[in-house]
């Protein structure tokens, strides 16, 4: 959703133009809804790369202030006013650690279990929860918040791992490409096979992005397995382009966004058109994009917090978590990172609702995701890349 929504969801580049925040979705992601708004985010905090050695954050902090270090994906993004009042009242300077798309990001938790990086992981989905829990990287905590949270979101029973938000992973597309070429959009997946489409779509690799792994299931719930291998088969032979993650795909590969790409079809997020009008350095009256939104084109996605074993700021951890439930936070999301909030007492903006688009229908995770997503993704892998 991230994120999605999502949203997570998710349009960095547009964001950074403006100079007030910094997005998904992708998302992230991770929604009845989708994206947008009226009124600028104040500026988002700072955020740093994985590989920072000594991460700091701006605004003025008190001596005695504590570190309370938050692992995210890239896509991460949030007001600079209301992660500096839960400084304040915590007297804690937050650190935000970006760490790559979802996948990626949740690989160096994993691999840094035993020294964790940080206290905090937001920003791993319902597509990799599973591997997360696995791993046994989360401690459990039944915050008190959880009440108001969608319960349908509460995917793990322990808590180990808590909704914070969801969006609609969907093909997006530039209206100009189209309407310039008298070229009618897609409306299915069998459509994005056909040699009119040939060359057109960027994807992600979903062993690297959750969107990425988010598409692949869309493509596995519609044609089963081993039949999703024949699709990217035939994807692969009609020219799409792979690339790691949805920073790349959007703002490089698309040409429908900030970027001026090759492609005029990118797998992103259903709220993606609505951050297009929002942060536009021109005032739009419509968004230059829109998703695809037929049946079992789109995918669900749910963005979750944890707090990372072997944390030494455990009370603040769970002030942290609490404090991305609570509707504070969960409110500043939609207009940060174009994801829905998952708790239910959120509002959301006006212009959110009036540019949205809505996944009436979308895939949902298969039954046996944890079993055979290893499984899917190296099939994917052979037919795909190799």
């Amino acid at each position: 959703m991230k994120r999605i929504f999502l949203a997570s969801l998710m349009l960095s580049v547009l964001l950074s133009a403006c100079g007030s925040a910094v997005t998904p979705v992708p998302a992230s992601g991770q929604q009845a809804l989708a994206a947008s708004a009226t009124v600028a985010p104040a500026a988002t905090p700072t955020l740093l790369p994985a590989d920072t050695p000594e991460p700091t954050t701006s605004g003025a902090t008190p001596s005695a202030a504590r570190t309370l270090t938050v692992m995210t994906h890239d896509s991460f993004a949030a007001s600079e006013a209301v992660i500096q009042e839960f400084e304040q009242a915590n007297n804690v300077k937050v650190t935000f650690l970006k760490s790559g798309d979802a996948g990626a990001a949740l690989n160096k938790a994993i691999l840094a279990k035993d020294a964790p990086l940080a206290d905090v992981f937001y920003g791993v989905d319902n597509t990799f929860l599973s591997r997360a829990l696995e791993a046994d990287i989360f401690d459990s905590y039944a915050s008190p918040l959880l009440s108001n949270i969608d319960p349908a979101l509460q995917l793990d029973l322990k808590n180990r791992a808590l909704p914070v938000d969801y969006g609609d992973v969907c093909i997006n597309y530039s209206k100009a490409f189209f309407a310039k070429n008298g070229l009618q959009v897609p409306a299915t997946l069998d459509d994005l096979t056909k040699p009119e489409y040939k060359d057109m779509m960027v994807v992600e690799n979903p062993a690297t992005s959750s969107s990425g792994l988010a598409f692949l299931l869309v493509t596995i719930a519609k044609y089963g397995d081993p039949g999703y291998l024949d699709y990217w088969k035939a994807l692969k032979a009609n020219g799409v382009v792979v690339v790691d993650g949805w920073e790349t795909a959007y703002n490089t590969n698309f040409s429908g966004s900030a970027g001026s790409g090759p492609q005029p079809l990118v797998v992103s997020y259903a709220s993606s058109p609505a951050a297009e009008v929002i942060y536009a350095t021109t005032p739009l009256d419509d968004a230059p994009t829109a998703s695809i939104l037929g049946s079992g084109t789109c995918f669900r996605q749910i963005e979750f917090v944890g707090i990372l074993k072997g944390t030494k700021n455990r009370d603040l951890a769970e002030k942290f978590v609490d404090f991305m439930l609570d509707v504070k936070f969960q409110e500043d999301m939609p207009l940060n990172m174009y994801v829905y909030p998952a708790n239910t007492q959120a509002r959301l903006p006006d212009s959110f609702v009036k540019y949205a688009q809505v996944a009436t229908d979308p895939a949902g995770a298969p039954a046996n995701l944890d079993a055979m997503r290893d499984t899917w993704i190296n099939a994917w892998t052979e037919a795909v890349l190799k």
